[in-house]
């Protein structure tokens, strides 16, 4: 402000004197010239023309503002001048680098939400074709292992190295990932996709007891609490179900346990060296190799004699064996990709922000596959999807409120 009204008193002065300067000189110097010499005009209109050249030229803002700077500002006012031009900078930098930081994860959010819809419904599409769950889901985890195989190569991304104790301690939550997985697609198989979705609400349930019996985490009473309304909601929403299945339910509820269980071995497993270059995408391609192996003979042995079988069946009901490697290699992709893309989106919120972004996504899910393949649902099976998800919901608010507050109470001793 100070510099402001010192600015605007010079302007004035300036103007003033320039305009004295403009309309009385000229008259008075031809009143000298004639005063001194009786010569022609022409001498007289001269020396004006030169008077005129010579007067001052009026000073712009950032000459002013220099010379205000150097001469009459006090320095504090300078100090102010220069510390608001920094923070105008650092305020336009900031909002700059918010925005980037919205638009990416706008779209990390879009790509997980859109990669999961895709791989659910990619693959119930292909196995509503061919039912080969123990074939399709070795067939999905080899395709992310040659979709990352070539990142390692070329050096796109460090390459994990471990030793043969390393690759010990992750082989457990390996086979862990096969198992979730391949109940996972099972249950996608033999009922709706809502349905399994709905069941897979619960695996808070799996995880909050395994959590108390294998690492002795024990949580206050609410966030148990808020399970009842999870397990509620499924039973209601499994009652039902109008397509329900025991190998779609059982499936799902397979599935959730071999996830819980693989991440309580990936808590205990910390503190141990797991190798150079395990980042979590790393560390999920390598578990994704190692279900690879584990599942491929599983595949053999339960599925091998009859996929040709199989497949000759769904090409006399009207496949086409383009139409069943588009889906079984899309939904691998997808299937790959999506949990990748979870794993930076994690790594880039809060996690109360992904546990809420995680339940929208499996409504989206849910209603995305109800409405692809027009599967019918009550009213009550409604209700009961709802009640689950919102107790999945608080469930895991719950859990980061009493998390974060033991943290701060224990570094505050």
């Amino acid at each position: 402000m100070m510099m402001r009204k010192n600015l605007a008193r010079l302007l004035l002065l300036q103007a003033l004197a320039s305009g004295a300067q403009a309309f009385a000189g000229p008259g008075a110097n031809v009143r000298s010239t004639s005063a001194a010499s009786t010569s022609s005009s022409s001498t007289s209109s001269v020396a004006q023309q030169g008077l005129l050249q010579q007067q001052p030229r009026p000073l712009g803002y950032s000459q002013l503002s220099r010379r205000l700077q150097a001469a009459s500002l006090p320095s504090e006012a300078a100090e102010e001048h220069a510390t608001a031009l920094e923070a105008a900078t650092s305020l336009r930098g900031g909002m700059a680098a918010g925005m980037r930081q919205r638009l990416k994860l706008g779209m990390l959010f879009f790509l997980w939400y859109s990669l999961n819809i895709g791989y659910n419904i990619t693959n119930k599409r292909t196995l509503n074709m061919i039912r080969i769950p123990f074939t399709l889901s070795a067939f999905q985890l080899l395709v992310g292992s040659l979709y990352v195989l070539p990142l390692w190569l070329t050096g796109l991304r460090k390459a994990p190295k471990l030793s043969m104790q390393e690759l010990k301690t992750v082989m457990p939550m390996g086979f862990c990932h096969m198992a979730s997985h391949l109940a996972a697609v099972i249950s996608l198989g033999a009922g709706a996709v809502s349905f399994t979705h709905i069941v897979k609400a619960a695996e808070p349930l799996f995880t909050a007891t395994l959590s108390a019996l294998f690492l002795g985490q024990i949580f206050p009473l609410p966030v148990y609490a808020a399970l009842l309304p999870v397990v509620g909601g499924v039973g209601l929403a499994s009652l039902h179900e109008l397509n329900f299945s025991w190998t779609a339910f059982g499936g799902a509820m397979g599935s959730n346990l071999a996830a819980s269980t693989r991440g309580i071995l990936a808590k205990k497993s910390m503190g141990k060296p797991q190798g150079k270059n395990m980042t979590p995408a790393n560390l999920y391609a390598v578990l994704t190799m190692l279900a690879t192996v584990m599942l491929l003979p599983l595949a053999a042995i339960f599925e091998g004699r009859n996929v040709a079988a199989l497949w000759e069946t769904a090409i006399s009901k009207g496949a086409t064996p383009a139409l069943i490697a588009q889906g079984s290699i899309l939904s691998g992709l997808f299937f790959y990709l999506y949990n990748e893309v979870a794993f930076l989106a994690l790594n880039e919120v809060h996690p109360v922000t992904h546990a809420v972004g995680n339940t929208f996504k499996r409504v989206f899910v849910i209603a995305s596959s109800i409405f692809v393949f027009r599967t019918p649902v009550t009213s009550r099976g409604l209700l009961g999807s709802a009640i689950a998800i919102l107790g999945v919901m608080v469930y895991s608010l719950l859990k980061n409120y009493y998390s974060t507050k033991a943290v701060v109470a224990k570094s505050s001793k």
